[in-house]
């Protein structure tokens, strides 16, 4: 179980990593574009379409992450003076009856919205803009598993810490920091 818990987190590390790269991206692309309209009076819509495509990314791609390092905002009155062993209750209950139950029912409802724009290979409508919508729409049923795996592996590293598993029960003792 521990194996499976543990290939799901290293996959959303790696996953956050790569995507972090997504904001320096995000970032010169607005500065180009600002440049290209103030300085050379030059429009793009590709490439204002392009900054909305990797904010969209950066955020859907990389949630599983920010959950993995403890980086989502919680309200925590009760959870940052609780025992280990509550907070291990409080990530399962969480996990089974919130977000595995919500990240099913996007994935659920999405499916057909993006298999449709899948079917008609939908693209922008600018017409200079990018043909690539099906793509920014898939993005959505990534996000819903990438979390629902995440969700997971938070159910298993629960489990183990309820088991009295040292290893887990420390690793809610001490303040997660991004690994």
């Amino acid at each position: 179980m521990r194996a499976i818990a543990l290939a799901i987190d290293a996959i959303n590390l790696w996953t956050g990593r790569i995507l972090a790269w997504l904001a320096l991206a995000v970032v010169l692309v607005q500065f180009i574009v600002v440049v290209m309209r103030y300085v050379f009076g030059v429009g793009s819509i590709q490439m204002q379409e392009l900054i909305i495509y990797l904010h969209a990314f950066l955020f859907m791609l990389a949630a599983a992450y920010t959950l993995r390092v403890d980086g989502h905002v919680r309200i925590d009155i009760f959870y940052r003076e609780a025992s280990p062993r509550r907070k291990a209750w409080v990530n399962l209950l969480g996990c089974l009856f919130f977000l595995m139950p919500v990240c099913t029912l996007i994935f659920w409802i999405s499916w057909p919205y993006v298999s449709n724009s899948w079917a008609i290979l939908e693209g922008s409508r600018e017409s200079s803009g990018i043909p690539g919508v099906f793509l920014l729409k898939t993005a959505i049923l990534v996000f819903a598993a990438q979390l629902f795996l995440q969700g997971l592996a938070m159910v298993i590293h629960s489990i183990l810490a309820l088991g009295g598993d040292r290893d887990e029960l420390d690793a809610l003792t001490i303040p997660s920091a991004t690994p």
